[in-house]
Formats: C-alpha cells, structure tokens, sequence
C-alpha cells in the first residue's frame, strides 16, 4: 500500500498528461454542420415563418466551428445586426440576450459555443490544423445559405455581420435538418 501511495503523485500527472493528449486529437474530430434554426426561439413571425431563419442558420455556421469569444461575440452581433437589418431589431435584442446567456460552451447543449467538434473546447482558438478540418467538412457538406449570406472563406474562421435583407430561404429547410 505504501508503494502505491508514494507513486500516486506520478500516476495522477500521467493520467492528466494522457488526458491533455487524448482531449488535443479527440478535439481534430467534426460532426459535419447542423442546424437547428434558431434553436429554443422562434424561426419567424406568425405571417412569415422563416423571416430570420437564416440569420440563425448564419449565426449556427460560427458555433458549431467555436473559436475565441471574441469570435462568439462577433457572431452573436453580427446575428443581432442580421435580424436587425430585416426591419426586427426589438427582436433581434431579445436573441442577442438569449444567445449570450444560453450559447455558452460550458453548458452542455446541442447549441452551446464549438457544438460540432466532439470534445469540449471551451473558448479556444482554432488552430491551423482545426481550421483545415472545417474547410475540409464544409466542402464535404457544403452550407446551403441564401447567395447574400454565404459566408466567405475569411468569414468562416472570423464571423462577421451579414445583411439579410434580400435573403431568400429556399434552401434553409434542407440546412436546418441538416442535410
């Protein structure tokens, strides 16, 4: 028992070490992107029943990558300014309140920061070889926005406001299941 007690310091060290390791390769693995619309919050009004839908579908594209919260900031904004820019900005303030408390990464939602990566990452930045996994995944399984809010390459990795005036969301049913 003595023996087991005097090399306990080192098995824990081993054990947090192996942990570290095994949590920087889980976190290289993706779920391809999904979409739940605007999650626990309506799509839409009662007459038009996807109006910020794809302010939201936008808005998921940053969460299920995560980053910095710098970044969830920036794509919390810019999901304010979206739906703002759609004639809603009262509703766009009650959204931006919602995502700031419930779209935290340290609940364990479906919707939480960073949701497509399989492990728990926190507020951490992407690195090189994470960023090519969600350009990899998003080429796989391209996003299907409306032409005015697809998101460039740059914006991909460093959310930024998209106007959704002219959207159309024919497509958005199909990103919103995810397929």
């Amino acid at each position: 028992m003595l023996l087991v007690n005097r090399y306990c310091p080192l098995a824990v060290l081993a054990s947090l070490l192996g942990f570290t390791a095994a949590t920087a390769s889980a976190a290289q693995s993706l779920r391809p992107f999904t979409s739940d619309g605007c999650s626990v919050f309506p799509d839409g009004t009662w007459q038009q029943q996807q109006l910020w839908l794809p302010c939201c579908v936008a808005h998921d594209l940053a969460y299920w990558q995560g980053g910095t919260e710098a970044q969830r900031l920036a794509a919390d904004e810019a999901m304010q300014q979206c739906v703002s820019s759609i004639g809603e900005p009262e509703i766009a303030s009650v959204m931006l309140a919602g995502v700031r408390v419930g779209g935290t990464p340290f609940l364990p939602t479906s919707f939480r920061w960073g949701y497509g990566w399989s492990e728990f990452r926190g507020y951490q930045a992407l690195s090189g070889e994470e960023m090519s996994v969600v350009s990899k995944s998003l080429a796989e399984h391209p996003v299907r926005l409306p032409a005015s809010q697809q998101p460039s390459p740059a914006a991909i990795f460093a959310p930024a406001a998209s106007a959704a005036t002219e959207a159309s969301v024919q497509d958005i049913p199909a990103a919103k299941t995810g397929q």
